[in-house]
């Protein structure tokens, strides 16, 4: 049964981090291509981060570049997001997902559940 589980989410100041964790079972992690994606009320889902199976491919939108940096270590079947320097606009629920397609892409195979990131201004 594949799994998704994503931790690491809270409440933070503006200006503050967060390191997001997603721990993944029940596929092939190393050769799948990942990524994080976040959704505010009354939003679109959007991609934050992506990076391919291999980590030395990565995809950041302008809304966080230079902000959030996405890595994985495939020993440990584990996704992560290091978010710095956060904004209230950053407030989301994020959500991890598993590719075997396009990195840079809203089509997935595989979905966690979510962990809610609230910055407070």
């Amino acid at each position: 049964q594949v799994q998704l589980v994503e931790s690491g989410g809270g409440l933070v100041q503006a200006g503050g981090s967060l390191r997001l964790s997603c721990a993944a079972s029940g596929f092939s992690f190393s050769t799948y291509n990942m990524g994080w994606f976040r959704q505010a009320p009354g939003e679109n889902r959007e991609l934050v981060a992506g990076i391919g199976y291999s980590g030395r491919q990565f995809y950041y939108p302008d809304s966080v570049r230079g902000r959030f940096t996405i890595d994985r270590d495939n020993a440990k079947n584990t996704l992560y997001l290091q978010m710095n320097t956060l904004k209230p606009e950053d407030t989301a629920i994020y959500y991890c997902a598993a590719t075997r397609g396009d990195y840079v892409s809203m089509y997935y195979d595989y979905w966690g559940r979510g962990t809610q990131v609230t910055v407070s201004s």
